[in-house]
């Protein structure tokens, strides 16, 4: 797994930029191996779909995963009779890496794949997209396990779909449902930021590129879709099963173990309206009052468990500092990462180092409530120990939040400042420089000229990780509604 720092922080999410006529605002990537029966069908389908629906500029550009059969001709060939489709041959294979590189090289705004065998219907493609155009989301993904979507396959790929969703929800702890469609979009600035983090070149790379993502704090958006199984499908189900199961476990342990620099991710949501300076209004104060809670809850069951077991061989006051010691060291882990946000490992150690001076004052307050108890009576019953430690804890508790949100854990008020002059527009550069800049006036993409004439260049040789040009980061965009006249008058529909 790759502990490498990302490139930067995200800018803030608005309006994507507008570009010159001649630079795409779609970039659809079709990853193919071996497809010389589909992949012709499938590309004029796709380009007749978008010239008569799409209200903007757009490229296809075929990512052939070292094909051995004729399937570099048929693109070749598509790339020279239709202007608004490229070719890109790599020399390995793997559907991760193929996306990779072409993403990483593409200077369009809003980067796309799905299946050559175009399983989903390609009515999902525009709603996939918009929210990415109009800055809503970071990423979109279409959902065949969405309440609303109409899906045809059989049972066995129904049950293994579903049944490996599950496993990422019970493992990565994942909320979007379904990891596996081929049919997915991702706004440029998030990829290149996402993609230096994720690993796997093959199928696994959809999960891990979405887990990091939503790890991250990033909006995923999911749309419906209509998907027909393929029955020729060449995909190998029990190989691929095998290495989206290493996947999980080794991004799982990456995670577990804060290797991955989520935190550099965090998007600075200028749109947030929980990043806006409310005069009054405590930042995050009841989400943390409640995450406390239930946090405090549990430790105190796993408090007064190991109390139960320390008195078993030691004295009163011994078991109630070792049982007080274990549960402030994990209360405190807790609340760092579920209370108040904290990830990774910076600043762990002095965390837990103030957290045992808070444990010192809920030391004093418990042991003191159990000397008072002992030399009220001799030999109080168990039962009535316990009592006196759950009052006492309930004070304690109380302390403990206040110490933990103004001296522990004061990032909140810095991280809220922080986000407010982050939200600042600034101008965009690789560097992404703090000096303030008036906003560029929002203006509508260039429209499609009709008859389309746009060539675009069909230039092949591109590597990964090739800097685009960020020329279209001039303006901003209005995504535009297709009416019923833009369509082709020929469309029986």
């Amino acid at each position: 797994m790759r502990t490498d720092s990302s490139p930067g922080t995200l800018p803030v999410r608005e309006h994507l930029p507008a570009g010159d006529a001649g630079t795409p605002v779609l970039d659809v990537v079709i990853p193919v191996y071996n497809e010389e029966k589909d992949l012709q069908p499938c590309v004029r389908r796709l380009h007749a779909h978008l010239t008569r629906t799409f209200p903007y500029a757009f490229r296809i550009t075929i990512a052939d995963n070292a094909s051995t059969d004729t399937t570099p001709l048929v693109a070749a060939r598509l790339e020279a009779e239709i202007p608004e489709v490229t070719n890109f041959r790599l020399e390995q294979k793997g559907r991760g890496r193929a996306l990779r590189t072409v993403w990483s090289a593409s200077d369009a705004p809003i980067l796309a794949y799905m299946d050559v065998d175009l399983s989903t219907d390609l009515n999902a493609l525009l709603p996939l997209v918009a929210p990415l155009i109009s800055g809503h989301s970071d990423l979109a993904i279409g959902s065949r396990l969405a309440r609303t979507s109409r899906v045809v396959r059989g049972p066995k790929r129904e049950f293994i779909s579903r049944a490996y969703n599950l496993i990422l929800r019970g493992s990565l702890q994942a909320r979007f449902s379904d990891a596996q469609c081929g049919f997915k979009a991702i706004r440029r600035d998030v990829a290149q930021v996402l993609l230096p983090l994720v690993e796997d070149t093959g199928w696994f790379f959809d999960t891990e590129m979405l887990v990091l993502a939503e790890r991250a704090g990033l909006r995923i958006h999911e749309v419906p879709v209509d998907w027909v199984d393929d029955p020729d499908s060449t995909v190998h189900i029990v190989k691929t099963a095998t290495d989206d199961l290493k996947g999980v476990w080794r991004v799982g342990k990456a995670l577990a173990g804060g290797s991955l620099p989520l935190d550099r991710l965090t998007r600075p949501f200028g749109d947030d309206p929980r990043d806006r300076e409310l005069t009054g209004v405590p930042q995050g104060l009841a989400r943390q009052l409640v995450g406390f809670c239930v946090v405090g809850g549990l430790s105190t069951l796993f408090y007064l468990l190991l109390y139960s077991v320390f008195r078993q061989f030691c004295g009163s006051q011994a078991a109630n500092a070792l049982a007080l010691l274990v549960s402030a060291i994990a209360n405190t882990a807790a609340n760092r990462r579920l209370t108040f946000g904290v990830r990774g490992r910076g600043g762990a150690v002095r965390h837990q180092a103030q957290g045992l001076v808070v444990f010192g004052i809920g030391l004093a307050l418990t042991s003191g409530s159990l000397a008072a108890l002992d030399a009220a009576g001799d030999s109080p019953a168990h039962s009535t120990e316990l009592a006196v430690l759950i009052a006492a804890n309930l004070a304690a508790t109380v302390l403990r939040f206040l110490l933990f949100r103004a001296w522990v854990f004061p990032d909140r008020g810095e991280c809220d400042a922080a986000l407010t002059v982050a939200a600042t527009p600034v101008p965009s550069s690789p560097a992404h420089s703090t000096t303030t800049a008036p906003r560029a006036p929002y203006a509508p993409l260039p429209q499609r000229p009709v008859p389309y004439q746009t060539s675009y260049p069909t230039t092949t040789q591109v590597r990964a990780g090739q800097a685009a040009d960020d020329s279209w980061r001039d303006a901003t965009v209005q995504l535009q509604p297709v009416r019923p006249h833009d369509t082709d008058p020929g469309d029986p529909r």
